[in-house]
């Protein structure tokens, strides 16, 4: 996410970096490599220009030339306009009203309707609502299905009726049928188009008028860059909607839309999607992305995700089996599942601060436990409750099943010993504070 980006504030910044003292020549070159990465990110030159003297005004102001890290010191009030300029905090959904309304609208192939669905997802999973999902688009072939097979995928019904060409028609009725089955939101996804249009617009400006909405939100495909703030722009003065979507966020993305679309339209980015899974979506909290622009991580993301995929007795177990040394390949493939629940592994390797240019190159995708997982799969279920019976013989038919070779099994068999001995070792305080002295005693570790 912003790679690109990323690196090139980073190159920016580079210039400060191990300096005690810095010049007023010194922070401008720098301010003049950051405008730079905006606009190479595709944001509006003003709004990059506006925000670089805001920079430049504030580091003069206080007395970062004298500081005694100036460049640690530009770096944070880089931070903080770059807060102000996505919004400065996160502002939820409003879900007023009995059911709510959640109008989506936005263009052809911005991702709304699979977003209408991850939205639904969330509701009902995380929100604990009873949502209906509405298929308005009565334009783009095979729309209606998409949706349908959207809501069978997360357990959603789906309100539809192909005999009529009337978005505002349906969507009337659908919040009809929501109030007489006791649906408490109701999500109404519209038609896109391939651009902006007059009919287009009055078509979704009629729908608005005749449901009144509690939230209306624009989705935006993030990797159009630029176009995507003029398109939010147009809308916003048609709809007047409440907040934007930004969408394909796990791609090639520069970034612009992301920074400049508050700043042009003055509505908050409420949600950003994240990988084509329903459950590929965050809540927008520009500090956070401010910080992961800037190469700093974002822990506290990281550790919410981990927190909404943890189970306290599943925990509790697992603990007693480490400290027996009873932890096995169920366990493990039980832990695999839990880390792929949380999202996209390079995703989240990229909010560990310092872990988001190690991992740029990498080729981690969503299948990169899929080795793993089949080898696991392949064993009998006295394999994986003993890993010490599989001999020679066994390991050839497992690697057969698994469609891996005899190595890899291998491979994977010494590391799940391995990480059993350090589980082990440190669910054992003693065992930890033998480790600790050890290391205390070798050179270059600190004492403990």
């Amino acid at each position: 996410m912003f790679d690109n980006l990323t690196e090139k504030f980073d190159r920016a910044f580079k210039v400060l970096k191990g300096q005690g003292q810095i010049t007023e020549v010194n922070v401008a070159e720098t301010l003049k490599e950051v405008r730079r990465a905006l606009l190479d990110a595709d944001v509006n030159y003003k709004i990059a220009k506006d925000f670089t003297n805001d920079i430049k005004e504030k580091a003069l102001g206080r007395d970062v030339l004298t500081a005694v890290k100036p460049g640690q010191l530009l770096v944070k009030i880089t931070q903080e306009e770059l807060t102000a300029l996505m919004g400065g905090q996160h502002e939820e959904i409003n879900l007023t009203g009995n059911p709510a309304v959640i109008l989506m609208s936005g263009l052809q192939g911005s991702g709304k309707t699979t977003f209408s669905g991850k939205l639904a997802n969330y509701l009902k999973n995380k929100k604990g609502k009873k949502p209906l999902l509405a298929a308005c688009d009565v334009y783009r072939p095979a729309a209606i299905d998409q949706l349908h097979v959207v809501g069978d995928q997360i357990g959603v019904e789906v309100f539809s009726d192909k005999d009529d060409k009337d978005p505002v028609s349906i969507s009337t009725r659908a919040i009809q049928h929501a109030k007489s089955n006791g649906f408490n939101v109701v999500i109404i996804d519209t038609a896109g188009r391939l651009a902006v249009d007059e009919q287009m617009m009055n078509e979704i400006a009629a729908v608005k008028t005749a449901i009144s909405p509690s939230e209306t939100l624009f989705v935006v495909d993030a990797m159009t860059g630029q176009d995507a703030v003029n398109t939010a722009k147009a809308f916003n003065e048609r709809l007047d909607f409440d907040g934007v979507v930004l969408t394909k966020l796990d791609g090639d993305t520069r970034g612009g839309a992301a920074i400049s679309v508050k700043s042009v339209v003055n509505k908050p980015i409420k949600f950003i999607g994240t990988g084509e899974k329903m459950e590929a979506m965050d809540l927008f909290y520009p500090e956070r992305m401010a910080d992961r622009i800037l190469g700093m991580g974002d822990v506290v993301s990281l550790v919410e995700r981990a927190q909404e995929n943890y189970d306290e007795e599943k925990a509790k177990k697992l603990q007693r089996k480490i400290a027996k040394n009873e932890f096995n390949f169920d366990d493990f493939l039980d832990q695999i599942q839990q880390i792929k629940k949380m999202g996209n592994v390079k995703d989240l390797m990229g909010m560990i601060p310092g872990m988001g240019k190690a991992v740029k190159n990498l080729d981690i995708d969503d299948d990169a436990f899929k080795g793993i997982e089949a080898i696991i799969r392949s064993m009998t279920p006295q394999e994986r409750e003993n890993h010490k019976i599989i001999n020679g013989s066994r390991r050839k038919r497992i690697a057969r099943g698994s469609g891996s070779e005899v190595q890899d099994v291998n491979r994977l068999i010494k590391q799940f010993e391995e990480t059993r001995k350090v589980m082990q070792l440190m669910s054992n305080k003693k065992n930890m504070a033998s480790l600790m002295s050890q290391m205390g005693g070798m050179k270059g570790m600190p004492k403990f």
